[in-house]
């Protein structure tokens, strides 16, 4: 089983949910910290993507504080080795899957029992942070120059967004499209030849 880090739209359970395809029953969730990342909005999307601060800093007119230095996602241990295609499929050719280290920030929980607010306690003292614990991210890999100087807020997300993607309105989102399809196949890709 594998672990990974959701910074975005994933920090949604049942955004994870509908791109796992059910009701990760077995999963744990809890908060964690990934230090010395940024994570931002991306031209004409709703979803963000990180990027190491040694490589964002361009971006910013100013040195950021420790806490924008600094990305809060969800650390969600249980992922099968299909849940894991299934969201390289969802995260497309916009990131790679790589290892981090995150500071897990509370306790584990079901993914039923995830309260989606996007209220966030501040972050701790980092002598005070759990030891980190390495898991799987997906990190922006395409120009820089696609990436906002603004960062993305979760909190904006559940108040602006969020209804595109879950519900009667993201049934036909183009986001889940492929994940559906390869899924239906069991991850069989197959050529039709023509008549």
């Amino acid at each position: 089983m594998a672990a990974a880090f959701f910074y975005g739209t994933l920090m949604h359970p049942s955004i994870l949910k509908r791109v796992i395809g059910h009701d990760g029953f077995d999963l744990q969730i809890r908060p964690a910290l990934l230090l010395g990342y940024t994570r931002h909005k991306i031209n004409g999307a709703d979803y963000p993507g990180i990027v190491p601060y040694s490589q964002s800093r361009v971006m910013f007119s100013r040195d950021l504080e420790p806490e924008e230095r600094s990305v809060r996602g969800s650390m969600v241990v249980g992922l099968s080795d299909k849940d894991m295609r299934l969201l390289d499929i969802f995260e497309g050719d916009e990131y790679t899957r790589e290892l981090v280290h995150v500071h897990p920030l509370g306790p584990s929980m079901s993914s039923d029992n995830v309260e989606v607010t996007g209220v966030v306690p501040p972050i701790p003292p980092p002598n005070e942070l759990e030891t980190a614990i390495e898991v799987f991210t997906y990190v922006w890999c395409r120009p820089l120059s696609e990436l906002q100087p603004k960062l993305w807020s979760f909190k904006e997300f559940i108040e602006e967004s969020a209804c595109k993607w879950i519900g009667a309105a993201s049934r036909d989102r183009e986001d889940y499209t492929e994940v559906d399809r390869r899924r239906d196949m069991e991850g069989t890709i197959t050529v039709r030849a023509e008549a």
